[in-house]
């Protein structure tokens, strides 16, 4: 072989003898990638009892999950499965895991004023005007929070919570399981 052919194939041949005789090396790296790409486009649930929080969403950026239903209260940290009307427009949120904590149980009032979301009375945040692409952002609307609904939020101004209309309530059957933040 001559020509382009022939140096892209000697390139081949010696990136592939580079790889055998450092497959240590690389095989730790390919499975952290291949594990990502199926958390990505096959399950982005959680299987295990370690939860990494790379948002700026919880101070936290570990936390031990306990999965199964528990009886959620006001300040529970808890990780859900994302179901909110965001997904059509960002399909990749679906079904993502969530990690917030609970400000609003079944049958606390959810007011807002101007931008400003109260529960009970107690304001929670303000809700921003727009997404960090620039899609506008509603505040939810005010609601009594009905049976088996919760309303979540993270401590940062650009958590994506139950501040806004796109994210929403989060039903029961939506959340994963409770967490305990290590760290």
């Amino acid at each position: 072989m001559t020509g382009i052919a022939g140096r892209l194939a000697r390139h081949f041949n010696d990136f592939a003898r580079h790889l055998r005789e450092r497959w240590v090396l690389y095989l730790p790296v390919f499975a952290i990638w291949g594990f990502a790409y199926l958390r990505l486009f096959v399950d982005p649930t959680p299987r295990v009892p370690l939860l990494f929080n790379w948002t700026p969403s919880l101070p936290y950026c570990v936390a031990l999950v306990r999965y199964g239903p528990h009886d959620l209260r006001r300040g529970d940290f808890v990780v859900y499965a994302f179901d909110g009307e965001a997904r059509t427009a960002y399909p990749g949120l679906n079904g993502q895991p969530f990690f917030k904590i609970v400000r609003g149980l079944p049958g606390d009032v959810v007011t807002v004023s101007g931008r400003t979301v109260a529960v009970n009375g107690q304001s929670v945040g303000i809700a921003k005007t727009h997404t960090f692409d620039r899609r506008p952002l509603d505040p939810i609307a005010p609601v009594v929070i009905p049976p088996g609904h919760y309303y979540v939020q993270g401590t940062s101004t650009d958590s994506f919570d139950s501040r806004y209309r796109a994210s929403g309530l989060v039903r029961a059957e939506q959340v994963l399981g409770t967490v305990l933040p290590l760290f």
